[in-house]
């Protein structure tokens, strides 16, 4: 009896290794496919337009985190401008994730466009409105170079998903001083542009830690209260599988109208992350967002 048992332990301990074995082999390409799944992976240069330039890690300010990737296509004067804020829940992220540029650089730049995708101080070192802070300094220092990378400063348009769509807002709804005019807003699921409203209601965790208990530090966060008159026009793209993402669009959208504002909305049946990764893959999402643009004459 002790014999077989000895023969199927030393057997299951057989398999067991080649399978730890295989599962070695297979580790570092199983990770870099989850990892790109889940947007860390950085766009290649080499499915960029002939002849595009990237500059990275560009700065607008001393703080290593003040940095932005410049996707330049080739041959281009006065071409506009796209202007891409990540998320991240204003404490994670990054300019060169393939969920945030992928899809917009293989979109536009064959289109003409040049793409600024933008890193900015988060929490807990800053708190939001630094963030803002840094994004307006960023956009200025982009307009002051856009003409050196062949691009129009009057032709910009301000871009960001989920915090980095509130920080955009947040900016477009009281412009500081230093910031030039715009063409456009495109704000991809924000789910915080009523913020007083969002933290009297059930909410998630991260936005207690990036607004806090103060109803005034509600109110100075909030887009739709910054709010105070007509804006360059936007478009608010919402998901809706996540129903106070689309309720918060809905009361800004109001704000803006109220102001004199014009603004489009688009709710799209996508995950949040997808909102912000399938941006620039063909189809009707893509054409509505280039719709927009051309309308506003930030694209031809």
């Amino acid at each position: 009896m002790p014999r077989p048992v000895t023969f199927l332990c030393a057997a299951a301990l057989t398999v067991a290794l080649c399978l730890l074995s295989m599962s070695a082999a297979h580790a570092g390409p199983l990770r870099e496919r989850l990892s790109a799944r889940r947007g860390d992976a950085a766009p290649t240069e080499a499915g960029l337009p002939a002849g595009s330039r990237v500059l990275r890690d560009q700065p607008y300010g001393p703080d290593p985190a003040q940095r932005m990737d410049v996707f330049v296509p080739p041959g281009v004067r006065g071409a506009p401008v796209i202007f891409m804020v990540h998320g991240g829940g204003w404490r994670r992220g990054d300019k060169a994730h393939g969920r945030v540029v992928g899809n917009k650089v293989a979109h536009w730049l064959p289109a003409g466009a040049i793409l600024v995708s933008v890193n900015y101080r988060m929490l807990p070192e800053a708190d939001v409105p630094t963030q803002r802070d840094d994004v307006a300094a960023a956009l200025t220092k982009a307009q002051s170079l856009a003409a050196s990378w062949g691009g129009d400063p009057s032709r910009f348009v301000l871009m960001g998903h989920s915090a980095g769509a509130h920080l955009v807002a947040l900016l477009a709804a009281a412009p500081p001083a230093g910031v030039q005019p715009w063409r456009a807003a495109v704000l991809l699921d924000s789910g915080a542009l009523d913020v007083p409203r969002l933290m009297t209601e059930r909410h998630a965790p991260l936005f207690d830690r990036a607004f806090g208990t103060d109803p005034a530090f509600w109110a100075a966060t909030s887009p739709r209260h910054r709010l105070s008159g007509p804006t360059p026009p936007w478009l608010a793209v919402c998901s809706s599988r996540r129903s106070q993402a689309c309720d918060q669009v809905d009361a800004f959208a109001q704000r803006v109208r109220d102001t004199g504002g014009r603004i489009e909305l688009l709710p799209l049946d996508l995950s949040h992350g997808d909102i912000n990764s399938t941006l620039g893959e063909p189809g009707h999402y893509t054409a509505r967002v280039d719709a927009f643009l051309r309308e506003t004459g930030a694209v031809p």
